[in-house]
């Protein structure tokens, strides 16, 4: 970050690495399955380059880790820290219960709707429609929400200090979108295309030192190793 932004808490979004049912585009909720031999080599890559003392992801610097409560979460933060402990685990940061989708490939899961007499007008989006039998728009936002407002509220006392203040959280490929959507403000249903690949780092902060401008960081320089 920018020296006048040095200060700012910042919340890094980390997805899970690769499972066999991320690999195979299969909606992956519930089912507990564990990362692959390439998803853990995903996470300690990300590792290497981001986590670390004077890294992007600076131990020293972090107040809090909240982690989904599924293995492939727990896995991976374990991976990228070296640690086994000093987590806290969320059902704020589970994967959207995707219900009847649980296995399914979007192609199916639309064949599937179609079949039932659903979506005539449009196709099946599921950050409008949800999911039959799992988890609606408004309730992933409820569960979103309320992790967000533990954070803010952890975070506004020291928008401009040098005390540890950063966030990590551990979750999933959707649920980390959704986060970054209601982070911003936005309904989950607001046309923000966002991509986050297994093992991968996203960034959220704050505008002006100010807990009234969450923001996207979208670009930033990396630390200097020097």
């Amino acid at each position: 970050m920018a020296d006048k932004d040095a200060f700012t808490p910042r919340v890094f979004l980390i997805r899970h690495g690769q499972t066999e049912w991320s690999q195979n585009g299969r909606h992956t909720s519930t089912t507990d399955i564990p990362l692959t031999d390439r998803g853990e080599k995903q996470v300690k890559a990300s590792a290497k380059y981001m986590y670390g003392s004077g890294k992007l992801i600076d131990p020293a610097k972090l107040a809090k880790v909240y982690v989904s409560p599924r293995q492939r979460a727990t896995k991976t933060y374990e991976l990228l820290s070296g640690k086994t402990d000093g987590y806290e685990v969320t059902e704020c940061l589970a994967e959207w219960y995707y219900g009847e989708y649980e296995g399914l490939k979007p192609a199916e899961i639309r064949a599937k709707r179609k079949a039932q007499g659903l979506d005539k007008d449009q196709e099946w989006e599921i950050w409008r429609d949800g999911c039959e039998g799992g988890e609606s728009p408004a309730e992933v936002t409820s569960r979103i929400d309320s992790l967000i407002k533990t954070i803010r509220n952890l975070q506004a006392p020291h928008m401009q200090d040098s005390e540890p203040k950063d966030v990590v959280l551990v979750a999933h490929g959707h649920l980390t979108r959704a986060f970054a959507k209601r982070w911003l403000g936005y309904e989950l249903s607001f046309p923000l295309s966002l991509m986050m690949e297994p093992g991968g780092v996203g960034v959220l902060s704050y505008q002006h030192h100010n807990i009234d401008e969450p923001a996207l960081l979208l670009g930033l320089g990396f630390p200097s190793q020097e």
